[in-house]
């Protein structure tokens, strides 16, 4: 079976101010957002789509897919297969790690992969301009080890996209089977998530970075996962513990964003003197799953804004977060 339904007839009162959520409408008829979700208490209680074939199509995700591979991460830890997140990563790379004269890169873990800390240099937003060069290289993960080291790991925070596909490869060398075939059998399964698409690299590994396709829906089936601490229909798909861990803000990064977890950014708000904390995944060009445990809230954005990735941002804070009534 592969399925699973949001209850959509919950009673009329959703605790959502329906004028706002009206604006926000026609808002985003405006711009390139191709679909906006809003989960609340269960219920869907707002579904908007570019056009008629974007609510059944798969949109591109681009680094969303990294909270995805975070998740998967976390099964594996759960599951005994990583015995930590601070395991060095010399285990899974040792062939191409100890061909390099600077010894710091035997000292990089798999937490520093997570927090994007370990230390390479990577101007991925910098003079990359958002678009790492790895994506030309035959061999990624050897391209990604060769990188000098500029800062000892854990020390800094730097966004790279190489961890991710790091990370999708030490996923592969456990299991046996790619991230996208991992995640179909351990974890998109039992969210009722039935088409997905994720590119490869020429090695056969997925793409941890920006490889995976999924649809909106779908999208939300996870954010609502996450804000279930792990638990859907009475079955722990993911513990807890790693639900709490992996969200939990560690890096201060970057202002107009927020701070860095496990592959997630943690970020809040002020609401009438108390500060409320959200969680999301983020994708360049304006994709979006956002997570709000304290108001039982998932929000999920699709878009071709590559102008203004952090557009949508702004309309979660400016209307979904006002519509809110408590």
């Amino acid at each position: 079976m592969c399925e699973f339904y949001f209850d959509q007839n919950n009673p009329e009162d959703k605790k959502m101010n329906e004028t706002i959520l009206h604006e926000l409408k026609k808002k985003i008829q405006k711009e390139k957002i191709l679909s906006c979700l809003i989960l609340k208490d269960n219920s869907l209680i707002f579904e908007f789509y570019k056009n008629s074939k974007i609510s059944g199509s798969l949109q591109t995700i681009n680094s969303c897919t990294k909270s995805i591979v975070s998740a998967l991460i976390g099964t594996l830890v759960d599951n005994g297969l990583i015995r930590s997140v601070h395991m060095p990563i010399t285990d899974f790379f040792g062939d191409i790690i100890n061909e390099q004269t600077d010894e710091r890169l035997k000292e990089i873990t798999i937490y520093n992969l997570l927090t994007m800390t370990p230390g390479f240099h990577w101007p991925e937003f910098g003079e990359w301009n958002c678009f790492s060069p790895m994506v030309y290289s035959n061999d990624i993960v050897k391209f990604i080890l060769e990188r000098p080291i500029i800062v000892s790991p854990g020390q800094a925070m730097n966004y790279n996209s190489g961890c991710s596909h790091l990370l999708s490869a030490i996923i592969q060398k456990l299991t046996g089977m790619s991230a996208h075939n991992y995640a179909k059998e351990h974890l998109f399964k039992q969210i009722g998530i039935c088409n997905s698409k994720w590119y490869n690299d020429r090695q056969g590994i997925s793409l941890g970075a920006d490889g995976l396709r999924l649809i909106s829906y779908d999208m939300l089936k996870f954010g609502n996962l996450y804000l279930n601490n792990g638990c859907l229909n009475d079955k722990q798909i993911i513990s807890s513990e790693w639900i709490k861990e992996s969200t939990t803000a560690l890096y201060k990064t970057y202002d107009d964003i927020g701070h860095y977890a496990y592959h997630w950014w943690v970020s809040s708000f002020n609401n009438n003197g108390l500060e409320i904390n959200y969680y999301f995944a983020l994708g360049y060009g304006g994709q979006y799953i956002i997570v709000v445990p304290r108001f039982n809230l998932v929000v999920v954005f699709t878009s071709r804004m590559y102008n203004n990735t952090l557009r949508p941002l702004y309309y979660f804070k400016e209307f979904i977060l006002k519509a809110i009534e408590i």
